[in-house]
């Protein structure tokens, strides 16, 4: 009984780990209906440039964090403004392609400056643990559940208690409306990126310590780990995304309890070709981004 209790506690950590990347994509997808898969980029360069700041220029960690995340901001704006911005209104696969493309550049970038191996910034409390009734909690990962809380309450008065949210689903629902009543649809697209690459980075710092660093590839692997939460939680839905985010990581953490560890991204992929087939609206039936999370 504590082997389980202690996969469903490490899956509920993991799962607040989706969750906020999962949470990067719906807020980008409720804003624009772009569908950002270089989003994981955002969650590799957080840890990366806070490893920068704090490793090797020796700023204080809260100042490297916040350094950090400016930097992805500052990334995912031009990224928007250059690369998206030009291809928004040809179609959707090839704004998905240029999604695609720069994540493989950004990962490649990062092979370049970083080198192949990973690379660990300490945990906000240290990498210390304690136990609840023989079951091992890391501080880190409280942490994790933590900010992904935080994040949720945050987006759903946003969403739902300011004009700015209801701009931002203006702009997705009906662009060309939305301008004509004023609505400036490249700002709220824009501001909704930024807030995807505050999200992503803020993920990449906290998850360092725990998942044992972040190397070039983590972006592609958490990416796509975010990307099957988001549709199993159901697409502009900010709780969806929590709820897909936590039951993926619970069911595969619960898996490494059958089969090999190295298994358990098989089971994600699996998952996710199961709920496309039986419910591809997501598990909370979400099709359409709505004013509510």
């Amino acid at each position: 009984m504590d082997k389980w209790l202690q996969l469903l506690v490490t899956g509920i950590i993991m799962g607040s780990v989706y969750a906020l990347i999962a949470l990067g994509f719906v807020t980008i997808y409720r804003s624009s209906r772009i569908v950002n898969m270089a989003q994981g980029s955002f969650v590799m360069f957080g840890a990366l440039f806070c490893f920068s700041m704090f490793m090797e220029l020796g700023l204080p960690y809260w100042l490297s964090g916040i350094i950090g995340v400016a930097l992805v901001v500052a990334l995912a704006v031009v990224m928007y403004a250059v690369v998206l911005k030009p291809v928004l209104k040809i179609s959707l696969v090839s704004m998905i392609l240029c999604t695609v493309a720069l994540s493989l550049l950004f990962e490649n970038l990062a092979l370049v400056k970083y080198g192949g191996y990973t690379k660990q910034i300490p945990g906000f409390t240290g990498d210390g643990a304690f136990d609840v009734g023989g079951i091992k909690v890391f501080w880190q990962g409280l942490w994790m559940v933590g900010i992904m809380v935080v994040i949720l309450v945050i987006l759903y008065f946003l969403n739902n208690h300011t004009l700015m949210g209801k701009r931002m689903t203006a702009t997705a629902t009906n662009p060309v409306a939305a301008s004509l009543v004023g609505i400036n649809v490249n700002r709220m697209i824009m501001i909704a990126f930024g807030m995807s690459a505050i999200i992503g980075a803020i993920g990449g710092i906290a998850i360092s310590q725990y998942v044992g660093g972040i190397n070039y590839a983590a972006g592609g692997l958490y990416g796509s780990m975010g990307f099957i939460a988001a549709v199993l939680g159901g697409w502009g839905s900010s709780t969806g995304a929590v709820v897909g985010s936590l039951a993926l990581g619970i069911a595969q953490s619960l898996a490494t309890g059958v089969v090999p560890a190295g298994y358990k991204n098989v089971v994600a992929f699996v998952i996710l070709l199961i709920v496309l087939y039986f419910r591809p609206q997501g598990l909370l039936g979400t099709k359409v981004p709505e004013g509510e999370v």
